[in-house]
């Protein structure tokens, strides 16, 4: 990347932390293995004002779902599992919960979030994965539809990928995933342990931001119990440009192969498409067509972190960017990155989606609360005919790109509406959750 890119990019990224009020962020770029940029941006306690570097440790939150991927990968390539394989065949106590079958709920719709289960209540509380089996099977919610039906979130369905682990080998899922890949990809400042955190120097400190306008506040490291499974992972930009080698190096780390090429790259094949231009594989989303090339990434949110991690095979490059903010939307500097190493307008975003002209009944249509047990809370109403979204209590502007989906002006984020035989929708897509309509 030439001076002049890189210069953008600085500029680029102080101003989006300025507008965002982020405190500290990192930002790591490499190509075919070698790091062509990394820069620590701001600080990682603002008490202390000590300054981000590019191994400043941060939650990488639902970026962890990828390692989960590789590994089940790894367990696939010895010919320990299929991806095709029910998921009672390894756990045979396993039942969904609900109205939902056990036996057509397979592996792969764990990796692609496509079980048919919605997003259920976090229990935090639960370290160990059996007494997460017996919570599951004890719920009463319906489905969504038949696995493979639709995509949702549900972190409650992908932690069993981390039983699945463990029945396999034998292993603590922790473990394994140290000794498989964290310590064979010397990846030494990366952890799923809290308390190594914790005698690690050079970690930021996590802050959120209760509403626009209000001061950030210190939080604590959330403790995640069995969620670590797909948000465990701290670590930093430098570790992560050795991880993302692992797919644009033919799954391998300087000569050592840690994993099957064939199968990494199965990771990335389009599964279910979740916008206009995007599909969802195994643990990561991909981009088939952005000036040519394939972006393939995966952001993650936490109290106190935002991430996105990502690469593009056909350049070799693997960016990643960290946060010690949650709620921000710091893809946006992982595309800017991308477009500086490739030569592009830092600015450059992917084609918006069109306009379209919707009648009053097309909106009245989309019109209601939305709700996932996990938290998720999406209301549609329309001001003056014009549709309108309260998340969270927050209001955002949107417009129609099409019958069923309407789009937040702010970010240019697509909301996917569903219908069945009723008139009105009956859910409705807000980035990977599935939201419910609730009945009046």
């Amino acid at each position: 990347m030439n001076l002049a890119n890189e210069s953008k990019l600085d500029a680029y990224v102080e101003a989006f932390m300025e507008e965002h009020r982020i405190p500290g962020l990192s930002l790591a770029i490499s190509r075919d293995g070698q790091i062509m940029y990394q820069k620590g941006f701001g600080v990682r306690d603002l008490d202390t004002r000590e300054p981000v570097t590019p191994e400043t440790l941060f939650g990488i939150a639902s970026v962890t779902k990828s390692f989960t991927a590789v590994a089940i990968m790894q367990l696939v390539a010895a010919g320990k599992l299929s991806l095709d394989d029910p998921v009672k065949k390894y756990i045979p106590s396993f039942r969904p919960g609900g109205q939902a079958d056990p036996e057509k709920i397979k592996i792969r719709h764990l990796l692609s979030h496509t079980s048919g289960v919605p997003p259920l209540l976090r229990r935090e509380e639960l370290t160990k994965l059996n007494d997460h089996l017996e919570y599951v099977g004890a719920l009463a919610y319906e489905p969504l539809g038949e696995p493979g039906e639709y995509i949702s979130y549900c972190n409650d369905m992908f932690l069993l990928l981390g039983a699945i682990i463990e029945r396999v080998t034998g292993r603590l899922y922790r473990r394994y995933m140290t000794d498989q890949l964290l310590e064979p990809l010397e990846m030494h400042r990366s952890t799923f342990s809290l308390e190594e955190v914790v005698r690690l120097d050079d970690v930021s400190v996590p802050y959120v931001q209760r509403g626009d306008g209000n001061p950030v506040e210190k939080a604590t490291w959330p403790t995640l119990g069995n969620y670590e499974v797909g948000g465990g992972i701290r670590s930093n930009v430098v570790d992560l440009m050795k991880y993302g080698q692992l797919f644009v190096n033919e799954g391998c780390y300087e000569n050592k192969e840690i994993a099957s090429a064939a199968l990494l790259r199965t990771m990335w094949q389009p599964v279910h498409k979740v916008t206009r231009n995007a599909w969802y594989g195994y643990a990561l989303k991909m981009t088939p067509d952005y000036e040519g090339v394939t972006l393939v990434e995966h952001g993650g949110g936490q109290p106190g972190v935002s991430s996105n991690f990502g690469f593009v095979p056909e350049k070799g490059l693997v960016v990643a960017v960290l946060s010690n903010l949650d709620n921000v939307p710091v893809r946006n500097v992982w595309l800017a990155a991308v477009n500086a190493a490739m030569g592009l307008p830092v600015e450059q975003k992917e084609p918006q989606e069109p306009t379209y002209e919707a009648s009053k009944d097309e909106l009245e249509r989309l019109v209601g609360t939305y709700r996932s047990a996990e938290g998720g809370d999406l209301r549609i109403f329309l001001r003056d005919g014009n549709p309108v979204a309260d998340v969270a209590g927050a209001e955002f502007e949107l417009r129609v790109s099409a019958g069923d989906t309407l789009v937040f002006v702010q970010g240019e984020m697509p909301l996917r509406f569903f219908f069945k035989a009723e008139r009105q929708a009956w859910a409705a897509l807000l980035g990977l959750r599935m939201l419910v309509r609730e009945k009046v």
